[in-house]
């Protein structure tokens, strides 16, 4: 099944239930107004989500229309809680609270004031849960999954350092509002891509139009989601609607037959572009994010079908 939240202007937007092939789309209305609410009460109204999705799949839905990714704010516009983890650093994972009182949508533009902050995206993958206990094991919180999301989790790199330095800081000030894809799916739609809480299909960055990562999702996920999510239910409960996050994507390097360094699959980030540059060349060559520039952050299917949409955003000028 796939979802996602149609501007209305309000805060929450309006659910609509999107076709497999992304064509088309129609309104929750009847079953549910807001992603919460089926979160709230899974068992009950995901299945009726479900027979809508199945009779928009098969055309019998009478008031279908386009899908617009355009009119979509983030398939959950805030939520109770979000956590980015780093299932793909090599060493000891981390857990960081976002802020999650506003999420951007797919086409909406990152603002910022200047652009001198070392503007830099990352690009994932996150799970939104359903309820779960204090304690549970990785296995348990694997089945509090229930919607699989893309995510660009902006971070401003001049300023991230420095906060996580400052013992006195939150951290809150190097990471602006974060992007979700249009859609959020539930795991049977990734079939065989979906084992052992990863997923194993490719993840793709573009900047500015030029394809820069081509990142693996599921072999160098270290820690997949029932262990991200069972870290953060240690002591306490997660509930339904909390949003944790894989943490930018990146495949290691590997030594071509000159010897030389290489990322056969790019980055995910330009953070890790320009430390790959500093070790092959001493120091880096890519800047970060300039106004004008444009990211896209999409995923296919086996069959090169967008699974989630784009995630299609540009760095603009301006108070957030």
């Amino acid at each position: 099944m796939k979802l996602a939240t149609y501007k209305d202007g309000s805060r929450d937007g309006q659910l609509v239930v999107v076709s497999r092939d992304l064509a088309a789309a129609h309104y929750a209305t009847g079953i549910a107004d807001r992603l919460q609410q089926v979160l709230d009460d899974w068992n009950f109204l995901a299945p009726q989500l479900q027979d809508l999705y199945d009779a928009l799949n098969q055309g019998r839905s009478r008031h279908a229309f386009a899908f617009d990714p355009a009119r979509c704010m983030a398939p959950l516009p805030r939520a109770y809680q979000w956590v980015r983890g780093s299932a793909y650093l090599q060493t000891d994972s981390l857990i960081d609270q976002g802020a999650s009182d506003h999420f951007l949508g797919p086409r909406d533009p990152i603002v910022l004031p200047r652009e001198e902050l070392g503007v830099d995206f990352e690009a994932g993958l996150a799970v939104v849960t359903g309820d779960v206990q204090r304690a549970a094991s990785p296995e348990q919180a694997l089945d509090g999954v229930r919607l699989l999301m893309l995510v660009n989790d902006v971070s401003l790199r001049s300023l991230v350092a420095p906060e996580r330095e400052a013992k006195d800081s939150a951290g809150v000030q190097g990471r602006p509002a974060t992007a979700f894809s249009p859609v959020a799916l539930t795991p049977d739609e990734l079939g065989e891509a979906w084992q052992g809480g990863r997923v194993h299909l490719s993840l793709h960055s573009s900047w500015n139009g030029r394809k820069v990562g081509l990142c693996e999702t599921g072999p160098d996920m270290r820690l997949h989601f029932g262990e991200l999510i069972a870290q953060v239910a240690r002591l306490r409960p997660v509930r339904a609607g909390s949003i944790v996050g894989s943490g930018v994507v990146s495949n290691p390097a590997v030594e071509a037959a000159s010897g030389r360094m290489e990322w056969p699959r790019g980055f995910s980030c330009i953070a890790d572009k320009r430390a790959a540059e500093i070790v092959l060349d001493g120091q880096p060559s890519s800047g970060y994010l300039k106004f004008g520039d444009t990211v896209r952050i999409e995923m296919k299917g086996k069959d090169g079908q967008s699974l989630f949409g784009a995630i299609d955003q540009e760095l603009a000028s301006g108070e957030a």
